[in-house]
């Protein structure tokens, strides 16, 4: 009976060793893949487990066993840190173009996988914003010394890095997107050298093609050049050039101080990553043909903050005829008090203080010893150094005023939002129930809150949830586009659009109409079925359409009447004009919010 206990305990010993092997492979494996080490990493894991076990099982030595799988698991994952690196603009090892050249020199981009498109990556635009040129208006790029080979894409802003495990838990919980995160194992580079764009054209030699000039979003602190939902490919696919680029975001592109102005020339501040679109915009005009591109039929595009940045520039004294149509897409800065993106300039210089006051620094010429990575790690950025400013040079006056007065630069609006828009902004507040509604409301709406709950009442803890979600939804994003399409109506035609569909991914919410309208479902497929395909086929269609001829109408597609008061299309299951469904919140916010 003994000898049947001590074989029992012994058998207890050795299946708890392998049961914690297991665990702690599986555990260790599972945050290599997270925070998106090397896959050497991840393989050299398994194969100390593997080897550690065999070990355990030929000598009996477990703490040895366990010593050793513990030390070669932690030397595994620091070896195998994702690296910086910058991202090939099609796939490394790309088919060369031939060469193109451009007012700085001769350059040579890649072909896409079927040689269909040209790629040419990572073209400086402007001189690098460093040293001396730390907040100060964008400067001519230097001639190019040699060939430039444009085949990757340069470094993306300074900005603050997000952690790997939540960019993973991101892509997989919120997009449910695990491609990324199987193919994106590194770091892309980031710095504050990244005044570059990127053009994708058709293969071979075409002429006088339309173009899409677009500003990526990221609330102006964060974002880049090449995000795989707004991938040029498709486009250049159907002769419509397309180019994306980088500007200086945050601290770095938005800090406004009277001492920098004073420095200016133009007595400007607080623009400087505005200024970047702007420079990049006059490298377009006056570089495009080289790639085939009609500089006279530009269209600016953008989402959410790169929405709010063709807002600026559809008013800006300094884009006058530098383009010809405007795409604005889940953010506008028109009403009289932008909820966000907009400061009036005042409040962009006492604003700036708090940046000066983190650093411990007074002056322009201290604040350019600081640390690139240091200020785009500062707290006081996020929330109040994110916003352009009516600085008397860039902007003259607030849009609203602007646009009151009839002062756009658009011939043509294409302008809209998603209904789930404000949902991912909203995670973090409290949510509301029917007894705390009234005074939630009242607390963000302070003068339109009687109208507000009178129209929208909540008897339920589920009707106040929804009612505020869909106020807030109305309120900043919604709006805007309302106020925006009803004072340009007045020059010019106008389309407005709302995106209701669903999908495996994030649907409706923030940015999710991007694949659509830019024809990229194909990066993540199995995330999307046949009507999605299709409503992306229509979204394109009409995207095209109005970037060639400022309407989107034509080749069988449903008729999108332009806007009057309250019909918009409906961009869901089906597409076709519909009333607007915050029609009433947005009589409502005329009387103030």
């Amino acid at each position: 009976m003994n000898h049947f206990f001590i074989q029992l305990y012994k058998l207890i010993i050795q299946s708890t060793f392998y049961i914690f092997l297991v665990i702690f492979t599986i555990l260790c494996e599972t945050y290599l893949f997270l925070n998106r080490n090397a896959w050497l990493g991840l393989g050299l894991v398994l194969a100390t487990s593997i080897v550690c076990g065999i070990y355990r099982h030929k000598t009996k030595r477990g703490g040895r066993a366990f010593l050793g799988l513990v030390i070669l698991s932690v030397l595994a994952t620091f070896i195998s840190l994702p690296k910086e690196k910058l991202v090939p603009a099609t796939y490394e090892g790309a088919k060369e173009t031939s060469q193109i050249k451009v007012a700085e020199g001769k350059l040579t981009g890649v072909y896409n996988r079927d040689e269909s498109v040209e790629v040419y990556a990572g073209i400086p635009y402007a001189k690098a914003p460093v040293g001396d040129l730390r907040w100060k208006e964008p400067q001519d790029s230097d001639k190019y010394e040699g060939l430039l080979k444009a085949d990757h894409f340069k470094p993306m802003a300074m900005q603050k890095r997000q952690n790997n495990l939540i960019s993973t838990a991101s892509d997989i919980l919120f997009y449910h997107n695990v491609t990324r995160t199987i193919k994106n194992r590194y770091l892309p580079k980031m710095s504050e050298d990244c005044l570059y764009l990127n053009v994708w054209k058709p293969a071979g030699n075409k002429k006088n093609l339309p173009v899409v000039f677009y500003i990526h979003g990221g609330s102006l602190t964060t974002g880049q050049s090449w995000w795989q939902d707004y991938n040029g490919e498709s486009y250049a696919k159907k002769d419509v050039i397309f180019v994306t680029f980088s500007y200086r975001l945050g601290a770095l592109g938005f800090y406004a101080d009277e001492n920098l102005a004073r420095e200016s020339a133009n007595n400007t501040t607080g623009m400087y990553g505005f200024l970047d679109q702007v420079k990049a915009l006059e490298w377009v005009n006056k570089n495009i043909k080289s790639f085939g591109g009609d500089p006279n039929k530009i269209t600016i595009a953008g989402e959410s903050a790169g929405s709010s940045s063709v807002n600026a520039m559809c008013v800006s004294p300094l884009t006058k005829g530098l383009f010809r149509y405007a795409i604005s897409e889940s953010s506008s800065i028109t009403g009289k008090k932008p909820p966000h993106s907009y400061k009036d300039f005042a409040d962009a210089i006492k604003q700036g203080k708090t940046l000066r006051d983190e650093l411990g620094v007074s002056s322009p010429v201290d604040l350019r010893k600081v640390p690139s990575e240091k200020i785009a790690n500062t707290s006081t950025q996020y929330g109040t150094l994110n916003a352009m400013t009516n600085d008397g040079y860039a902007l003259k006056k607030s849009p609203y005023e602007s646009y009151l007065a009839g002062e756009h630069n658009e011939k043509a609006l294409l302008t809209g939002y998603n209904k789930k828009d404000g949902d991912l902004f909203m995670l973090v507040d409290k949510k509301t129930n029917k007894d705390t509604y009234k005074e939630s409301i009242k607390a963000i709406y302070p003068r339109a809150y009687r109208e507000i709950i009178k129209a929208y009442p909540a008897n339920t803890d589920e009707e106040a949830e929804n009612n505020q979600r869909k106020i807030y939804n109305a309120a900043t994003f919604g709006y805007g586009h309302d106020v925006w399409s009803r004072l340009a109506v007045k020059k010019e035609p106008v389309y407005r659009y709302y995106f209701t569909k669903e999908n495996k991914s994030i649907g409706s919410n923030h940015t999710g109409e991007l694949p659509y309208a830019y024809g990229n479902l194909w990066t993540a497929p199995y995330l999307y079925d046949g009507t999605d395909r299709s409503l992306s086929n229509t979204m394109v269609s009409y995207w095209l359409n109005f970037v060639k001829t400022g309407d989107p109408n034509g080749g069988g597609l449903p008729k999108w009447e332009p806007y009057t008061s309250g019909k918009v299309v409906e961009f869901g299951s089906e597409v076709g004009m519909i009333e607007d469904p915050n029609e009433g919140l947005y009589r409502i916010f005329d009387t103030g919010l």
